[in-house]
């Protein structure tokens, strides 16, 4: 019998290792396979937490980034790329650098990521800076939740129309799309689109009562990734990842003692 070879597409993810397995990037690639997608990662940090917390973490040089990086797209098509933890301005403007550089690499959705679900902050004040002034132009779409849109704008946010005046500065600081999830809010759950013709979409949704929301914005930056990996629409790539997100919470298992992780498959 004749062996027929199927070449999946592949999605890069840049982030952070949670040894848990529930967030960064142990949860980009289960997202990545559950899409059909054969998965590659750079790790920039190796953090040291479970579903209770994070009690530290050890970053990697911007040198070692790179050196991750370079070889996978070398040999690969990308088809496209997810942003986690950048830590350090140092990570950050290598990863720029690189985008800036290599002009197969497709924009990337970053997620970032500042705080942990249990509170523990990931990246300081200059490192933000740097990420907003060096990848936010580069990247195809931002996902910030409500603090991390609160913290990287400096607005309080406490409404519909707090997270599109959000998602507004976001563009004003170079954003050329922003997507501020809503779920920190009470009721039921919105997220707020501004794209890049500066048209706002809102989508709603359905909330569910769980703890199990341990990397949950890490498996939604990357489902999106995923739909514009496939040439998907922004806006249809952002519904199709909700929906896989939602379910991943619905079906989650009760694992650990904290946050538990959702279910990927």
């Amino acid at each position: 019998m004749k062996q027929t070879h199927i070449t999946p597409p592949v999605a890069l993810t840049i982030a952070g290792f949670d040894p848990s397995g529930g967030a960064g990037i142990v949860a980009d690639i289960k997202t990545f396979t559950a899409f059909g997608f054969f998965a590659t990662a750079a790790v920039t940090s190796l953090t040291f937490q479970n579903t209770i917390g994070v009690s530290g973490a050890t970053h990697q040089t911007g040198e070692t980034v790179r050196s991750q990086i370079l070889p996978v797209v070398e040999d690969f098509e990308i088809a496209c790329v997810k942003t986690g933890m950048l830590p350090s301005g140092e990570i950050i403007e290598e990863v720029a650098r690189l985008f800036r550089d290599i002009k197969s690499l497709p924009a990337p959705v970053v997620d970032p990521v500042v705080r942990s679900t249990s509170g523990y902050d990931l990246i300081d004040d200059a490192a933000l800076q740097s990420l907003i002034e060096n990848l936010f132009p580069l990247a195809r779409l931002i996902t910030p939740n409500i603090p991390e849109a609160e913290r990287i704008t400096n607005l309080r946010i406490e409404d519909e129309r707090g997270m599109t005046q959000a998602a507004r500065r976001l563009r004003e600081m170079g954003a050329r799309a922003a997507l501020v999830k809503g779920g920190h809010l009470k009721g039921a759950p919105v997220d707020v689109l501004l794209d890049d013709k500066n048209s706002v979409r809102v989508f709603h949704g359905t909330r569910i009562e769980s703890t199990a929301t341990h990397g949950t914005g890490c498996t939604l930056a990357a489902a999106i990734a995923c739909g514009l990996g496939r040439k998907l629409s922004l806006e249809d790539s952002i519904e199709q990842a909700k929906n896989f997100v939602t379910e991943a919470i619905r079906t989650a298992p009760r694992l650990g003692h904290g946050n538990s992780p959702v279910r990927i498959k």
